[in-house]
């Protein structure tokens, strides 16, 4: 029987535009001062896994997450695209509220999650969640017994949540996915499973202090 991988999908650390509720998507922000705060206080509480691999969004947000866990683990760094976030088109770099007044019509679409909908004449939610969540199985694959670390972002965080938990893409979201949190998931071959999500305690405490 085939040894599960254990997965430890992490989102980046905050960046300006996550503070201003602006979105994101391929948009290349830098992490702020709390983001790298977090960063190092993630790597901190990681460092004594054995970690396999650890693989990023190439967007320099999640790249600046998983540099200093490489640094605490010794675990080679690889860069995978496949990882980004969702393309939002026209939505990227405007604010929800400036969404909801410049295209209602699209917000509206958005929020009740249609799966073939792509926002701003971005990408699909379905084909967001099958090239995040497929990215992910291959991944896994290539370490059973192995435990891996992936650093990307908040949308394809709910992605591999919907598929562990088997809940349906349209559905609203009742779960939190915290900048700089750890999540937990087993890989058994075929399918994901939920062991742990949104451990916050490594960010306690002061910001900087």
């Amino acid at each position: 029987m085939r040894e599960p991988t254990r997965l430890f999908v992490l989102r980046h650390g905050q960046t300006a535009w996550n503070a201003e509720m602006r979105i994101q998507g391929h948009v290349d922000e830098p992490l702020d001062a709390t983001g790298r705060w977090q960063a190092e206080r993630l790597a901190q509480a990681l460092a004594g896994e054995d970690l396999a691999a650890i693989y990023s969004s190439d967007l320099q947000r999640a790249r600046a997450t998983a540099q200093p866990l490489a640094a605490a683990t010794g675990a080679p760094l690889v860069t995978d695209k496949r990882l980004r976030e969702r393309w939002f088109g026209r939505f990227e770099g405007q604010t929800y509220a400036e969404i909801e007044r410049l295209w209602p019509d699209e917000a509206e679409r958005w929020r009740r999650r249609e799966p073939g909908f792509g926002p701003g004449g971005g990408e699909g939610l379905r084909d967001f969640f099958t090239r995040s969540v497929d990215a992910v199985l291959e991944l896994g694959a290539g370490h059973p017994g192995q435990a891996i670390a992936i650093v990307a972002h908040g949308g394809v965080l709910d992605c591999l949540y919907r598929a562990a938990a088997g809940v349906e893409l349209s559905a609203p979201r009742t779960w939190q996915i915290g900048n700089a949190t750890i999540n937990r998931l087993l890989f058994n071959g075929e399918r994901l499973q939920l062991v742990g999500w949104s451990d916050t305690g490594h960010l306690e405490g002061d910001v900087l202090a």
